[in-house]
Formats: C-alpha cells, sequence, structure tokens
C-alpha cells in the first residue's frame, strides 16, 4: 500500500538530499522512504523552481548551502593537515 507524505515532509527529505549531501541510501535507512521516491521528489522540486519564483529561490539557497557546507569542510580539513 502506497505510503501518502505531507509536503512538507518530501520538502525535508530533499533538504536532506540537496543540503546535506546525504545519500539515497542513509536517508531511506533513516526514514524508510524509497529511493525512488527521493528521486522523484528531487525532480519535481527542480520543476516546480522553473514555474515558481519562491521555489527556484529556495531551492538555490538549498545548493548554496550545501556548497559553502563543502567548501567549510574542506578548509577545515587542509586547516588540521596543517
Amino acid at each position: 500500500m502506497p505510503q501518502n507524505y505531507t509536503p512538507e515532509f518530501k520538502k525535508k527529505i530533499v533538504r536532506l538530499h540537496e543540503e546535506e549531501s546525504r545519500t539515497y541510501k542513509s536517508i531511506t535507512a533513516e526514514y524508510g522512504v524509497l529511493k525512488a521516491g527521493i528521486s522523484k521528489w528531487c525532480g519535481e522540486l527542480r520543476k516546480e523552481c522553473q514555474t515558481s519564483p519562491k521555489a527556484k529561490e529556495e531551492y538555490n539557497s538549498m545548493k548554496e548551502i550545501a556548497f559553502l557546507k563543502k567548501r567549510w569542510h574542506s578548509l577545515q580539513r587542509k586547516a588540521i593537515r596543517g
């Protein structure tokens, strides 16, 4: 039987994947959501961003946060190595 998820939950899952660079596998293990569902929701959000300025801004913010987190971790590793 298919599970119904709220839009808020779907966005949370997309954020985990996009902002935190979480893998589908780790999200599936923690939340029990199928990989196909995560992939579909990520695709839907991208499509929504093409038509909704607010959604596009939100998605761009997610991408920027993900980039900055990766950059921060990279700089931390370099600082530790000296």
